[in-house]
């Protein structure tokens, strides 16, 4: 298996500069590196609208193309929800792809190393 070139802390912070460019301008994204896992990243996600939804997602790269995206919490005013309800399910494919054209936008640095500071 072809695992990313950047692992950890790097990874993070690359994902942190890159994940906002792919979602709404108007959301807001904490990337941080999963202390079990070097080859996985959690983000949080804060829906800007006036429905007060937060998102935890585990992202694992599988190689250094492939990510696989695990939906962890929803929710609504600090209080978990059901995330079955169609606005949620909505919400939550929105973020997966959003997450995924990351991982695509940062397969330079994945895959060669490139990039990092």
């Amino acid at each position: 298996m072809d695992k990313p070139e950047v692992t950890g802390q790097q990874l993070a912070d690359q994902w942190a500069r890159e994940l906002p460019a792919h979602m709404p301008t108007s959301d807001h994204a904490k990337v941080w590196s999963d202390e079990s896992n070097d080859q996985a990243l959690r983000i949080h996600i804060t829906n800007a609208g006036r429905s007060s939804y937060t998102f935890d997602f585990a992202c694992t790269y599988m190689d250094s193309r492939e990510v696989k995206v695990d939906l962890v919490d929803v929710e609504k005013d600090d209080l978990h929800i059901d995330e079955t309800q169609d606005q949620v399910q909505g919400l939550i494919e929105d973020y997966v792809r959003h997450i995924h054209e990351c991982a695509q936008a940062l397969h330079d640095v994945t895959h060669h190393g490139e990039g990092v500071q």
